[in-house]
């Protein structure tokens, strides 16, 4: 079992040519997994690319160059799904741009979001909703964006009806809600049971597994999509694990390294259509695919993942990677 620095050191390290495309690394080892859309049956890569955390942080710099390897390295590694929302200051923007830049606005599963309510309550103004979605098309550059979301439960009763006029009219493919709020648990509940949502977005990890009991199964119960996020804990997963080597057992269903440990412990329950890590380096892109690819635990393997973590002292939560 080779640590997660040696595994991207032979993956990305070995050679300037190597390092400098990353389409012949995974190759060299197994393809990302597919999973299936339940409204649909349309198939996208198990894996994608979150735009909150650090890749929203270096979007508002002057450095973008390394979201331009980022985004280059999720699509010429097999990945497609791009989650942003207007509210993750200069990422949508950002990213939109690049796409364009590069040519891959059209290749991409784009995952963005609507919220002008905010998370405190009050009423969201419809036309603030349409422009902000007007927005999303024209930072992207695209006729079609394939799933937008209501933001954190905001006014779902005014701005979801627009997602669904939106729909209708073929300008989107799929709608949904998010949170990554407990408190609004109750709402997203509601939206699951009574609203045709194609997808929710879920926060989810190996030590935050709440959503296990009541809201994976709701979701395979009403064939609606799950997009994880926050799979590593927001890092403190890797500040748990410190630089204790992979337990040895990892092997069997693949993992290399903690990255793909936690990647695997999310996708590996047969709710989740996507998990969309953030990061705004390409090497970790990489490994964050490399998770998405291979062998699977077993329910029985899952636990003993569960128990190894739990059994290791916790840490406060914090956004990076």
């Amino acid at each position: 079992m080779i640590s997660r620095r040696q595994w991207l050191g032979l993956s990305l390290g070995a050679g300037a040519a190597m390092a400098f495309n990353p389409r012949l690394l995974l190759a060299a080892q197994q393809a990302v997994a597919m999973r299936t859309i339940p409204s649909s049956g349309e198939q996208v890569p198990v894996v994608g690319l979150g735009s909150s955390a650090t890749f929203a942080q270096v979007a508002g710099s002057d450095d973008i160059a390394k979201l331009t390897e980022v985004l280059r390295t999720m699509v010429d590694n097999g990945g497609r799904v791009f989650d942003t929302a207007p509210g993750y200051g200069s990422a949508e923007e950002v990213a939109g741009r690049i796409a364009q830049e590069i040519g891959i606005n059209k290749r991409l599963f784009i995952a963005t979001k609507v919220n002008v309510a905010g998370r405190g309550g009050g009423a969201a103004d419809p036309a603030a909703a349409r422009a902000q979605i007007e927005q999303s098309f024209k930072r992207f550059g695209v006729d079609k964006i394939d799933l937008i979301q209501v933001h954190n439960m905001g006014d779902v009763a005014t701005q979801l009806p627009i997602l669904k006029e939106l729909k209708a009219q073929g300008r989107i493919k799929y709608i949904g809600v998010t949170t990554t709020f407990p408190d609004q648990y109750p709402l997203i509940e509601q939206a699951m049971r009574t609203e045709p949502l194609d997808f929710v977005g879920l926060d989810y990890a190996i030590d935050n597994r709440d959503v296990e009991e009541k809201f994976l199964p709701l979701a395979l119960e009403r064939k609606i999509g799950v997009l994880a996020y926050l799979p590593f804990g927001r890092t403190s997963l890797f500040r748990r694990v410190g630089d204790r080597p992979l337990p040895e057992w990892a092997a069997e269903f693949d993992a290399k390294t903690w990255a793909q440990f936690f990647i695997k412990y999310v996708i590996s329950h047969p709710a989740v259509t996507v998990v969309t890590p953030s990061t705004s380096q390409a090497k970790n892109m990489l490994d964050n695919l490399g998770g998405g690819a291979g062998r699977l635990p077993t329910q029985a393997m899952r636990k003993r993942m569960t128990d190894f973590i739990d059994a290791l002292p916790q840490v406060p939560s914090q956004f990076g990677r």
